[in-house]
This record gives structure tokens, C-alpha cells and sequence, in this order.
């Protein structure tokens, strides 16, 4: 109610102003004529002080004077026409201005209402911020976000695997500590749609493991309560998911769905960057893919970055040789197949030079060496892989356990 008292307020003070200008008199224009007529005087004035001074004949000066007076007399004539045609303001003026003005007034209100957010406060960044992490600390949890959820996700029926789950759940209530019986359950529940039946067996299964458990269990445990809360990050999905990429730091999957958690809490400034990346790093056969591209572009716009899907980094190419390379190499000698090694890996070191790569790669590239004898070679890019990776623990085991061969010359 103050923003509008304020706003009508300034309004009517700007449209007084206005009137207040327009109405006021304004000062005639003095006619030309009136300038020339000055000038003739003064210089019938200055005739006669040239006869005084014997710088004029009489003669002269008579014929001075004649043709002096006669402009002087059309400047008078040219005077009294432009007093007598002056333009009068039309008695209408006034309204058209004031109609002008309540029409501008009207009409910005008018687009206000339109594109505008009537009664919405200023919020500076640090106060959006703070109702964020608000909205964040007093989400919903995963048990109220399940019964919230409007429908479940059909699955074509499955009369096998449901008569399969059955047997399962029957032999798992007198073996409820067998994780092997475990792991099955939670994967053909969450096959039959039954998430929450899923994340429930998921979450004994890493309680049984203990210290063995892995980063991949505590991702799929999240997962399942993600789709059990019908695409909802749950705080509960969000602790499992942080505890994955603890141990797992670069699942794809993870990373998908931490990015959905940001930009459902209103932070697509921390989700773009991972999407981003996620993008980038990915596969062309990776499963987020389709997810990832069909919102990217919405969560760079509300984060402010103006691109499009086509600008972003996109999933490179399959890497390694595919089927009919592997097809190919079967039929050639021996020495055209150790020429098609040395090709491959000298792309690979090229590619990882100039552009980086997973672990995977760097691991592939060291054992590539050591197979082709060239030890110092993979000494040296299992160094820099250490490096690279110095703050991932997982990327670090990858390379360690490519660089094993090495024996003692590893450090």
C-alpha cells in the first residue's frame, strides 16, 4: 500500500508541474521590425552628427535621410502588421495538455500492472539469499514430500519380476542382514516403480555393508528417494548424494542431481556451473544427458548467463577404438596392429596435452606405456595425472592402480 501512495503521490506532483508550465504566460517574441526600426533612428541620428563633423554634404545628407525614412517607414508598417496577427493560445490548449498528461500517467500504471510485480518488496541479493537458505533449512523431508506426490510413475506390469520381488521379500524377512539379498530387492523394487519400498531396502543394505559400503550404494539411495518423492530432493536424498560424491567425486549421476537440488532451491547460479561441467564431461551415451539439455538453458537465464544449449561445451566422442576398429585390427599383421597401438595412444597423450580428460584416460594412457615398454614416459604422466587429481581421492586410486607396474620406480 506504500509503494502505491508513494508512486501516486510523485504522479500528481509531476503532473501539477506540468500544468503549472503550460499554463503559465508566456513572454511575446519581439518582432523583427521592432530591431529595424531601432537601427533607423540611430542611424538618422548618426546622419546628422556626419553634417556636424563636415563628413556629409547637405546634399548628401538629404538623400541619406530620404532613404533612411523610407525604411523606417516599412519597418513601422511591418511592426503594426505583426502586433495586429499575433497568434492568441487557443482556449483548448489547456485541456489537451492535461489530457496528454493523464493519458501518460494512466498508461504507465497501466504497464506496471502488465510486466510489473505489484506489492513485491525490494529484495537485495544478500535478503534473497537469506530467505533461500530459509526455504532450504524448512523444506519438506522425504516422508511428507512422498505423501505430497500426486501420482506414481506406471510401469508397464512385469508378472515375472513381481512374482520374483515376492519370493524375495519372503526369503528377506528371515534374512534381513544379507546384502547380497538386499541389493536385489532395492533394484527390482525400484524396477516394479515401488521407490519407496526401493530406498527403504537400499538404506538397510548400506547400514549392513558399514565401512565397506561405497559411494555408488549411498548414490543409488538417493535416487530412489529422489523418484519416490516424484523428482523432489529431499535433505535426506541431499545427505546420501553429498556422502556419494565424498567417495565418488566424479558420478555423473551425482552430479546430475545435486545440480537439480540447487536450482529447485533456488540457487541456479550454483547449478548451472555443475550442469556446465557435467555437460561437458559426459559421454554421448550418458543417461542425464536428455535431462541436463532440456533445462541447462532455462537455469543459465535465471542465473544470468545468456547462452544457448549449441554455445556450451557438448560430450565428446566415444573414446577408444569402437567395434569395427576392434573387427579391423583382428585381420591385420602384427606390425600394422602395433602401428594402430602407436596411433591411438599417440592421439590420447595429445588429447589429454591439450584438452585434460578423466582419470580413466590417464590411467589408460599409463598402462598404453607400460605395455609398450616406454617406463619413463608413463613414470612422467602418472606424475602429472598426481598432480591433476591431487584433490580427488578416487581420480588418485585410478592412477596409483594404473601406475602399479611401475614397481619400486613409482613413487
Amino acid at each position: 500500500m506504500g509503494f502505491w501512495i508513494a508512486t501516486g503521490l510523485f504522479s500528481a506532483l509531476v503532473v501539477i508541474l506540468l500544468l503549472l508550465a503550460a499554463s503559465r504566460p508566456q513572454r511575446a517574441a519581439t518582432p523583427a521590425a521592432a530591431y529595424d526600426l531601432q537601427v533607423y533612428r540611430d542611424q538618422l541620428k548618426e546622419v546628422e552628427r556626419d553634417v556636424i563633423r563636415g563628413v556629409l554634404t547637405e546634399d548628401e545628407a538629404n538623400r541619406t535621410r530620404a532613404e533612411v525614412s523610407r525604411r523606417l517607414l516599412e519597418a513601422d508598417r511591418a511592426l503594426q502588421a505583426a502586433q495586429t496577427g499575433k497568434p492568441v493560445r487557443g482556449r483548448h490548449d489547456g485541456f489537451i495538455v492535461a489530457t496528454a498528461l493523464a493519458a501518460c500517467v494512466a498508461g504507465s500504471f497501466a504497464i506496471y500492472l502488465t510486466i510489473g510485480v505489484p506489492g513485491y518488496p525490494d529484495l537485495p541479493i544478500a535478503t534473497r539469499l537469506a530467505q533461500v537458505e530459509n526455504a532450504r533449512a524448512t523444506r519438506p523431508d522425504q516422508d511428507t514430500a512422498e505423501a505430497q506426490v500426486p501420482f506414481r510413475q506406471s510401469i508397464p506390469a512385469d508378472p515375472r519380476r513381481e512374482a520374483l520381488v515376492m519370493q524375495l521379500r519372503q526369503v528377506m524377512e528371515s534374512r534381513p542382514d544379507e546384502p547380497q539379498g538386499l541389493s536385489l530387492l532395492a533394484q527390482n523394487e525400484a524396477a516394479l516403480g515401488n521407490f519407496r519400498a526401493a530406498h527403504l531396502a537400499q538404506a538397510r543394505l548400506i547400514a549392513v555393508m558399514g565401512d565397506t559400503v561405497s559411494g555408488l550404494e549411498h548414490i543409488d539411495l538417493a535416487e530412489m528417494m529422489i523418484l519416490a518423492a516424484g523428482g523432489y530432493v529431499s535433505p535426506e536424498a541431499e545427505q546420501a548424494l553429498l556422502r556419494g560424491l565424498e567417495l565418488a567425486p566424479r558420478n555423473g549421476t551425482a552430479r546430475y542431481y545435486i545440480g537439480l537440488m540447487y536450482a529447485q532451491q533456488g540457487r541456479p547460479d550454483l547449478a548451472f556451473p555443475i550442469w556446465r561441467n557435467l555437460l561437458a564431461e559426459s559421454t554421448p551415451d550418458a543417461p542425464w544427458l536428455e535431462a541436463v539439455r532440456l533445462q541447462i538453458e532455462e537455469v543459465a537465464f535465471l542465473a544470468g548467463v545468456n547462452v544457448t544449449l549449441a554455445e556450451l561445451p557438448q560430450p565428446s566422442a566415444p573414446r577408444g577404438p569402437n567395434a569395427a576398429d576392434i573387427a579391423a585390427a583382428q585381420d591385420m599383421s602384427a606390425q600394422d596392429q602395433a602401428a594402430m597401438i602407436e596411433s591411438m595412444v599417440a592421439a590420447l597423450a595429445t588429447r589429454l596435452a591439450t584438452d585434460g580428460g578423466p582419470p580413466e584416460d590417464w590411467a589408460r594412457l599409463i598402462g598404453a606405456q607400460i605395455v609398450l615398454g616406454r617406463i619413463d614416459a608413463a613414470m612422467m604422466i602418472a606424475d602429472e595425472a598426481r598432480v591433476t587429481f591431487a584433490d580427488l581421492p578416487d581420480a588418485l586410486a585410478l592412477i596409483e592402480a594404473a601406475a602399479a607396474p611401475l614397481g619400486e620406480r613409482a613413487p
